[in-house]
């Protein structure tokens, strides 16, 4: 696929929301007409757990390549990388960006760790990058707001101290997710998913069908007047009484 079809396809995954991507990924592996099953949906950490929140829920969906990063204390023995080295990651990715960040912490500190601010996030924007996923806080929520710019983080906090970078572009897991360097990511108010982006075409298409399919099921059940109705709408529920 060349790079036009691929951005038009990331494009229209924004027509749906995050848990119609986990659906067609893999939740319902034993449905072979809409879900690729491509994890084991318990097994597999492909989606992000309770402690991610999204900042700004009327900024809507965000769709991108994944770049990662791992942020730790500083460690004299290892001062090699930096911000710019994230940047530099940044620019070299297909885009648009989501930016992952590992804060690999001690817990303590973490909860105080109000990492990426204004600063941070208007350079990494200008390379392309639309949203960022961390499992700690960060700060300048109000200052960001107006940036366009998606945030998913456990929290946020007013300041932080000495932090480094410690790993730029490996596998890392954040709030539930393992996500390596690469692989698409899609994320709103609910979470977010990945899946490998080779995977695109059959995602959006299954996407597509699954929307219509629960579009007219949404309508069956409207119509319904009793519960045995909707029950076979649904998919043939047994009742109690049966």
């Amino acid at each position: 696929m060349n790079q036009s079809n691929f951005d038009s396809r990331l494009e229209a995954l924004k027509q749906y929301d995050t848990p119609s991507i986990t659906n067609v990924v893999a939740t319902y592996p034993e449905d072979r007409e809409l879900c690729l099953g491509l994890y084991n949906p318990w097994s597999t950490n492909w989606y992000t757990d309770s402690e991610l929140k999204c900042m700004y829920p009327e900024l809507g969906r965000r769709v991108g390549y994944a770049v990662t990063c791992v942020y730790e204390m500083p460690d004299p023995s290892f001062q090699r990388l930096g911000f710019g080295d994230v940047l530099k990651a940044i620019e070299a990715s297909p885009k648009p960006v989501i930016l992952v960040i590992k804060q690999n912490i001690p817990e303590e500190i973490k909860k105080k760790n109000g990492l990426s601010g204004g600063n941070m996030t208007t350079a990494m924007k200008t390379l392309g990058c639309v949203g960022c996923i961390s499992d700690g806080p960060s700060r300048d929520i109000d200052e960001i707001r107006e940036m366009d710019f998606q945030y998913m983080l456990t929290g946020v906090c007013a300041g932080h101290g000495n932090f480094s970078v410690g790993a730029v572009n490996v596998p890392v897991n954040v709030c539930g997710m393992d996500v390596a360097p690469g692989e698409i990511i899609h994320m709103d108010e609910n979470g977010a998913v990945k899946f490998p982006a080779d995977k695109i075409d059959q995602v959006a298409d299954l996407a597509a069908r699954l929307a219509e399919v629960e579009k007219k099921r949404m309508a069956d059940i409207r119509a319904c007047k009793m519960a045995e109705e909707i029950i076979r709408v649904m998919g043939g529920f047994e009742s109690s009484e049966e």
